[in-house]
């Protein structure tokens, strides 16, 4: 890890509990957060599908879909930028394009792809804030879409403009909905990191009560 990355454990320790709690106020993790009106049927076919999603640090956005019926696997990445640039020191200046992101694989005939989103929306990370996630700021930990078929774009932006619509949140959905163009997988060491280090200040104060905001906001998709 470079210095930059420890400079920030430092403030998530430092800033973590308030930045939980403030993000529990921000983004809506009820029950009854609404399932998309538009949606993508399962194609029939027995294929496993893939969504990449950019959501602040990959660490919570990870072990957040790990905890979710219907996926089968999540791969911490980058999006966005080119593949010379796709690597954690480079992506860390905040100027190579790429957004830190995870590669969800999962089985449509248990959750849909407008379900993923929901997760993504309601409990995953807070869509209204431009370019940061609490503490991590910079391009690289912006709110991101990144679609396959025109058909996933268009489910996804029809999810944001209800959600707008309803008001779900306290300011304007800012998430990008961009074209995949690759998706490049991060280090061994970001991979799974939650679950290898628990102890850890930043996994303790804000990637495990993401997972509570799981299992409360999502009952119906939350798996241990």
């Amino acid at each position: 890890m470079g210095s930059n990355r420890v400079n920030q454990n430092v403030r998530r320790m430092l800033l973590g509990s308030l930045i939980a709690c403030l993000m529990v106020g921000t983004v809506a993790a009820s029950a009854d957060f609404p399932n998309p009106a538009v949606d993508i049927k399962d194609p029939g076919d027995g294929k496993k599908q893939t969504i990449v999603l950019a959501g602040g640090c990959f660490w919570c956005t990870e072990i957040v879909f790990q905890h979710i019926k219907g996926v089968e696997k999540v791969v911490s990445g980058y999006s966005g930028g080119e593949a010379s640039t796709a690597h954690y020191e480079m992506v860390s200046t905040g100027k190579t394009g790429h957004a830190e992101t995870v590669m969800v694989t999962y089985d449509p005939k248990k959750i849909s792809y407008g379900q993923v989103l929901k997760v993504f929306f309601s409990v995953a990370h807070d869509p209204t804030q431009l370019n940061k996630q609490g503490p991590d700021t910079g391009t690289q930990y912006r709110s991101a879409i990144f679609y396959s078929t025109p058909e996933e774009k268009r489910v996804a932006e029809a999810y944001i403009q209800q959600l707008n619509k309803a008001k779900y949140f306290d300011a304007p959905i800012v998430t990008q909905i961009n074209q995949l163009t690759k998706f490049y997988p991060a280090e061994e060491h970001h991979q799974n990191y939650c679950n290898r280090n628990p102890g850890s200040g930043y996994v303790q104060q804000i990637a495990l009560p993401k997972v509570e905001k799981a299992k409360k906001g999502v009952p119906e998709l939350y798996k241990k």
